[in-house]
């Protein structure tokens, strides 16, 4: 491999770096909708180039997960009342497809990984950490998503997760229902049944259940901290 293309891999390598570090800070609501994306700032907090953050912000705008406003620089998303209902129906578009298309031997060979993420979901829920349980409950959907084998249709979902955890943080009330565990655990049994109309048919309940929960109402945002909230995923690079 030439000094170029090694260059062009590195660079592409620490922009996936930085693209995955907002990325999980955004999913785990340590940046909530609104949260400006100072590009110093993260510098700083993840040690990073800034001609890499520029670059791994630039992605996440595509992705509609960031927005960028001239003169007023980058913001995680706030999605709109419309766009959170599109989102939902994209939802069970996508996931609809995606359990019709698991079997009973892709549930086998995805066993192990479905019942421990079931496990962290289970002790999750019996906690009392708000963001632990979202972040759990949300994770079953990209589980799943990787049951079907479809990297197509995960990759999509990967994106309705992510802007389904800004309009969570928007939109959702303080209480986290707890049926929830027992709604995924419902879908997986008639998976393992080879029922995937009925497995289609309790996403599409779960899912329609989640849309319920949501209430549109603006509420006052509490002032984020970007290099604490991203501390984390500093401490998980590499020395």
């Amino acid at each position: 491999m030439g000094t170029s293309s090694k260059r062009n891999t590195s660079k592409q390598q620490e922009v996936q770096r930085i693209f995955d570090a907002l990325s999980n800070a955004i999913a785990r609501h340590s940046l909530p909708p609104g949260t400006r994306l100072v590009e110093a700032e993260i510098v700083k907090a993840l040690r990073a180039n800034r001609n890499h953050v520029q670059a791994a912000i630039q992605r996440l705008a595509l992705q509609s997960i960031v927005t960028i406003e001239p003169n007023r620089g980058a913001h995680v998303s706030e999605p709109s009342v419309q766009e959170a209902r599109d989102v939902f129906e994209a939802r069970r578009a996508v996931e609809r497809g995606l359990v019709e298309s698991i079997t009973p031997e892709k549930m086998k060979r995805h066993a192990k990984i479905l019942e421990a993420h079931m496990q962290s979901e289970h002790g999750a829920t019996a906690g009392n950490d708000r963001r632990a349980i979202i972040r759990e409950l949300c994770n079953f959907h990209r589980v799943l998503g990787k049951a079907s084998e479809n990297q197509v249709l995960s990759s999509i979902l990967e994106n309705l997760m992510l802007r389904s955890s800004l309009i969570v943080a928007l939109y959702q009330r303080n209480d986290i229902p707890a049926c929830q565990h027992t709604e995924h655990r419902e879908i997986l049994a008639a998976l393992e049944a080879g029922d995937n109309g009925k497995a289609a048919e309790l996403m599409l309940d779960h899912l329609n259940h989640l849309e319920s929960e949501l209430q549109f109402e603006d509420e006052g945002k509490p002032a984020i901290d970007l290099c604490e909230a991203l501390a984390l995923e500093n401490a998980k690079t590499p020395a």
